[in-house]
């Protein structure tokens, strides 16, 4: 085998393959949410958008491009989608308790990201939760805990 041969065969594998994501992939599902949240007031702020991707690159540990790449998944399947039922569905019947809680919380996190509070995103992450099946009372103290971690977020960045 030549040099300029193995040369090119090597570049060809060396070359990552644009990450892609199947529609049935639990985290597109997640990521179409966290979309319809950030982005159901119509404005989605850099802000929002910046903690949407940092949110999924955390809850995945993927680095930055991939999660990148798994928001502009889930962003296009939200927008093929007519409701929310069909990302809750699966993800009610795929996740622990524990797991959609934490989904909850992270919503939540979309919602005081750029530090106003829609009536639009608050009422979404409650019929979210309503759909995964998380009790009223778990959905208020998560919102609790998120709305004190910003604030406290908040006070340690403006000291």
């Amino acid at each position: 085998m030549s040099p300029s041969f193995r040369r090119l065969l090597a570049d060809l594998v060396a070359r990552r393959q644009p990450t892609s994501f199947d529609l049935d992939d639990p985290r597109v599902a997640v990521a179409a949410l966290m979309f319809h949240v950030v982005a159901v007031d119509g404005d989605v702020t850099a802000q929002e958008k910046a903690r949407w991707i940092d949110e999924l690159a955390r809850r995945y540990d993927l680095p930055a491009e991939e999660a990148t790449a798994l928001a502009e998944a889930g962003r296009s399947a939200e927008l093929e989608t007519a409701d929310l039922m069909t990302f809750t569905a699966g993800l009610r019947r795929r996740l622990s308790t524990e797991e959609r809680l934490d989904l909850v919380r992270g919503l939540w996190s979309m919602v005081f990201a750029d530090g106003e509070i829609h009536e639009f995103e608050d009422n979404v992450v409650w019929r979210i939760a309503d759909l995964l099946g998380i009790e009223a009372r778990d959905r208020m103290i998560l919102r609790k805990e998120v709305e004190a971690e910003h604030a406290a977020g908040r006070t340690a960045d403006d000291e």
